[in-house]
């Protein structure tokens, strides 16, 4: 069971979380006041109430984790979200990545390919205050062409290797943040297309993620 109160004592801890992931490097004022903000215990069953702030992820079914809020706001930062900007998803997985984003004003477009976490997200009440998070159940790898095009892409899975139709979808000037490599150990690679579809490639920290996986799993 999920909890859906939000006490003091949990504000308290958030405010902890945020002086963390501060510590480690984190500079966006906006990225941390969304953490600041999020009620991170509502994402997780009600067992994890009291660790539901430490800077770690959780198990949260389908093999799957909520990210390190760490994580989350690293790959934020990275994306340099402006308000109104058109973000593509890759996993939805808890949602709160998702939450975010929104927070720090993107119309979030996320896609999750297993069927249970998906429906799992349709009746989470909590989500029905982001109005700005359109929830699509499908394959990352082949993005939301219809959809497309978008400002931003985040891949919030370990990814093989860049998806060519996920950089088609970008809009030029476009930015994608994906923690790439197919082993233990990812690099966190940001990936910018410019005029005439020339990608510029920037490298950051290495993290650990779930991986990537074609297809849809019912």
């Amino acid at each position: 069971m999920r909890p859906n109160e939000d006490t003091y004592r949990h504000k308290g801890l958030r405010r902890k979380l945020v002086d963390t992931i501060r510590s480690k490097g984190i500079t966006d004022e906006k990225v941390l006041e969304a953490i600041g903000n999020i009620p991170r215990h509502f994402f997780l069953d009600s067992a994890f109430d009291e660790k539901a702030y430490e800077d770690r992820a959780f198990p949260i079914g389908e093999g799957q984790t909520i990210s390190q809020p760490y994580t989350v706001a690293y790959q934020t930062q990275l994306l340099e979200v402006k308000n109104f900007d058109k973000v593509l998803e890759i996993g939805t997985g808890s949602a709160y990545q998702a939450t975010v984003l929104a927070t720090v004003g993107a119309q979030v477009y996320t896609i999750e390919r297993q069927k249970k976490l998906f429906d799992h997200n349709k009746v989470f009440a909590f989500l029905k205050k982001f109005h700005t998070i359109k929830f699509f159940y499908g394959d990352g790898f082949e993005g939301l062409p219809t959809y497309a095009p978008f400002d931003k892409v985040i891949i919030t899975a370990a990814a093989p290797h860049v998806p060519e139709k996920l950089i088609q979808q970008l809009k030029p000037g476009g930015m994608m943040v994906i923690p790439l490599g197919a082993g233990e150990v990812q690099q966190m690679k940001r990936i910018t297309k410019l005029e005439n579809d020339v990608l510029k490639e920037e490298v950051f920290d290495n993290f650990s993620f779930v991986p990537m996986k074609e297809g849809k799993k019912g």
